[in-house]
């Protein structure tokens, strides 16, 4: 790609943008570097790479790029054999620590998400752990060489401590005595050329012995090393070489160690170099609210409400723009200061940013082309010293562009034809815009000869637009408007400040006739747009409306179905829960007959006892399944009547009435049971006038050789507990079979024992809904009322 393009675009300012969100030396290097690639699977990738990252920053927030240096040139150097210092040796194990985290975390955000590109590229970074904890266990997070890397420098370390320790302690015993004291300018011991020295006063230079290693810069005041401390500072020098030299030896160890896999931190720092790039561009996508284009190689751009991505968001105008289907060709027209180049560098910028990787300001949907090259000549390029003309530059600049071009490339012209005779210029325009359309390219040019806006009103390919521009207001409102060609609205402009009218229409009238029949038609273009546009919201308004009732119907009747639905498995378990009930209750009085037939020796056979069960377990209702269609309901029967045969629809079982108790219930004779069913329940089978006559099968009863009759009372007064509780037993099974609503258990008051034992019991009998001490009037606390389920 032509830099001289991307200067004229502004896209070094994209870059710098960009730079700005890179976390490491490594990113930013190859932020700078990025050019615009024409090789459509490249940019593909390029896109796809920014797509994972936007969506790891999205569900994780930034990547961690924490501690990775551009450490190129320590590796290069210490694979020629250079000592590392301890800084450099500390920027290499933070850089693989930071590669090594860096890579677990991609890898483990796949688990969750795909993200294949990144982790591809995270793969290919080696771990290098060994080395890693080599380089720490010799060197601390100060860049300083740590005692413990080696047995040899801890104990030159110690004795030098030793050392240093004896020379300030004999210097500080000779500056508590009072005869040395006054011949020091202050009272401590400093360092000079790394020897452990007193700052005497030049007066008693002569009284105070030793070596002199520096003055101040005054001279009054001389460092000097008495001859008492010569031999312990010797000492310290010569462990302090020793030092040194220990030190030289551990960091060529570690040298040699990074040297040993140099390639492997070569390959590291291009995959995290590559990374944090790519990071960077989603870090831009995110600063800009910018979308994924969608990439096409066919010449086709179509722009949704794109923006300069340099101008600031709450002043740019949205750009809405088609190119490469229906024509190839589009001839910008309109006055100054309208926005037209403000909108061809908004397309090429937009479409060079696609072609390196980058997320678009522009809403989703949005295509853009891969071009082979985008030329662009845009703006006044005069020079002085070249002698060159505006016209005579903006020539050379097409010259140029006419070369290189191709049928794949983006030609983008700004002012064709100006700086030269009307005429000729018109002229010129219109034979390099034919030229250019031919060979295929895609072309946007902007102009204010009128002769272009009739050339391009009836060529295939090609379609006249225009900046907007309200004449209300005389400013215009930078919008693009495909499909009308602009107005000069110079008379307009004038009228409405103020020139007097006889000279507007003098100067109507020396405009030529063909002149004037283009701006009635640009004029009757306007006014059908402008129509077309209210009708087109009117439309969109309407759309939405219908869009928005349609989305509540639905809900609606999603809910409808979801209530009905939770309606239908209600029912299904309150049914079953009736028949497993039922059920129960049927296995109780089975298993009660037949105690009883053991005690009493009566006349119930077991086979009837039997059928009488298994009739009871096909009495579960069929449940209707979720996908099954509503069976139509049975008509009910205006009246029912004694005797008439019957089927209870909730067990599906049939039997005879017995009894109407009142308008809504009825006692139904179900094999040996007697149940009381409600009216709605039962379906008419036969009348009874009807039906034939079948020998009844006599239900099964028990009789009791104290009483026959079913009582509300029992009197247990005078009896122990364990009787009374069997009596009691009793007593509340054939209340229940009775259908009796309330009975009174006669306990008598007495010490309350039998009470309290009988009140125990009922609380936890099946049959027993609640129980309460009698009334004044019932017996008070010698009557227990007991009311049944």
């Amino acid at each position: 790609m032509n830099s001289k393009i991307l200067k004229t675009l502004d896209y070094a300012s994209i870059l710098y943008k960009c730079a700005q969100h890179a976390e490491t030396a490594l990113g930013k290097g190859r932020v700078e570097a990025l050019l615009p690639s024409g090789d459509f699977e490249q940019v593909k990738l390029r896109l796809k790479a920014t797509d994972e990252a936007v969506n790891v920053n999205r569900l994780k927030g930034n990547a961690p790029f924490g501690g990775i240096r551009d450490i190129t040139s320590s590796v290069h150097r210490a694979r020629i054999g250079g000592v590392l210092n301890p800084t450099e040796l500390y920027d290499v194990a933070n850089t693989i620590y930071g590669g090594r985290r860096l890579k677990r975390f991609l890898v483990e955000l796949q688990e969750e998400y795909p993200i294949p590109s990144l982790v591809a590229m995270a793969e290919l970074i080696s771990e290098l752990k060994p080395t890693e904890d080599r380089i720490k266990q010799c060197i601390d997070d100060n860049a300083q060489v740590v005692d413990s890397a080696s047995v040899e420098l801890a104990k030159i370390r110690q004795e030098l401590r030793g050392s240093e320790t004896r020379a300030r302690d004999r210097l500080e015993q000779m500056v508590r005595t009072p005869s040395i004291q006054k011949m020091l300018q202050d009272n401590l011991v400093t360092i000079r050329n790394d020897r452990y020295v007193l700052p005497v006063k030049q007066e008693y230079r002569s009284h105070f012995g030793g070596m002199i290693h520096d003055q101040s810069a005054s001279g009054a005041t001389l460092f000097i090393e008495p001859e008492a401390v010569v031999q312990l500072n010797n000492r310290v020098r010569e462990l302090k070489l020793k030092e040194e030299a220990e030190v030289e030896k551990i960091l060529r160890m570690l040298t040699a160690l990074v040297a040993e896999v140099t390639e492997e931190l070569l390959a590291n720092l291009e995959s995290l170099g590559e990374l944090d790039f790519i990071f960077a561009r989603a870090g831009l996508a995110h600063e800009m609210k910018a979308t994924l284009p969608i990439l096409n190689d066919r010449g086709f751009i179509k722009i949704k409400r794109g923006r300069h991505p340099l101008i600031p968001q709450d002043k740019v105008v949205p750009l809405d723009m088609e190119l490469g289907n229906r024509y190839t060709t589009i001839i910008v027209t309109g006055p100054n200061t309208g926005g037209k180049t403000v909108s061809l560098k908004t397309i090429g910028l937009l479409s060079l940013m696609a072609m390196s990787g980058m997320f678009v300001p522009a809403e989703e949907g949005s295509q853009l082309c891969v071009f082979d090259a985008i030329y662009a000549d845009i703006g006044d390029e005069q020079s002085i010293e070249q002698s060159l003309s505006t016209f005579s530059s903006h020539m050379t600049n097409i010259i140029r562009i006419l070369k290189d071009m191709t049928p794949k490339s983006l030609v983008l012209l700004d002012e064709l034809g100006a700086g030269t005779d009307p005429a000729e210029g018109s002229a010129l325009a219109i034979a390099l815009l034919e030229y250019i359309h031919r060979m295929g390219c895609r072309i946007i040019a902007t102009t204010h000869y009128s002769e272009l806006k009739a050339y391009a009103f009836d060529r295939q390919g090609i379609i006249n637009a225009s900046m907007e521009f309200d004449i209300a207001t005389l400013s215009p409102t930078y919008r693009l408007l495909v499909g009308v060609p602009g107005r000069s609205n110079a008379f307009a402009i004038a009228e409405r400040l103020g020139l007097a009218k006889p000279i507007i229409d003098h100067a109507r009238g020396e405009v030529g006739e063909e002149d004037q029949r283009v701006e009635s038609m640009i004029a009757t273009l306007e006014e059908n747009r402008l129509t077309a546009e209210a009708e087109r919201q009117t439309a969109e308004q309407l759309r939405r409306e219908v869009e928005s009732l349609r989305a509540k119907l639905e809900a609606e009747q999603q809910r409808f179905a979801e209530q009905r639905e939770r309606m239908f498995e209600r029912a299904e378990q309150e049914a079953r829960e009736a028949v497993a009930k039922a059920r129960r209750e049927a296995d109780e009085i089975i298993t009660e007959l037949r105690r009883i037939k053991r005690e009493e020796a009566l006349g119930v056979k077991d086979h009837q006892l039997s059928d009488a069960k298994r009739r009871l377990d096909q009495a579960v209702p069929e449940l209707r399944s979720k996908k099954s269609a509503d069976r139509s309901a049975k008509s009910k029967p205006d009246k029912l009547e004694a005797g008439d045969e019957v089927l209870v629809t909730s067990l599906r079982q049939k039997g005879h009435i017995v009894d109407i108790i009142n308008d809504t219930e009825a006692t139904v004779q179900l094999g040996i049971m007697k149940m009381k069913v409600q009216l709605a329940d039962l379906e008419l089978v036969k009348a009874a006038s009807t039906a034939v006559k079948k020998p009844q099968q006599t239900a099964a009863s028990v009789k009791r050789t104290r009483d026959e009759n079913v009582r509300m009372e029992l009197d247990l007064r005078g009896s122990n507990i364990e009787e009374s509780i069997i009596e009691v037993d009793r007593f509340l099974d054939e209340s229940y079979l009775a259908n009796l609503g309330q009975v009174y258990i006669i306990h008598g008051k007495g010490t309350g024992v039998l009470r309290t034992g009988i009140q125990e019991f009922l609380r936890k009998h099946k049959h027993v809904k609640s129980y309460r001490i009698g009334n004044y009037n019932e017996g008070s606390t010698g009557v227990t009322v007991v009311e049944l389920k």
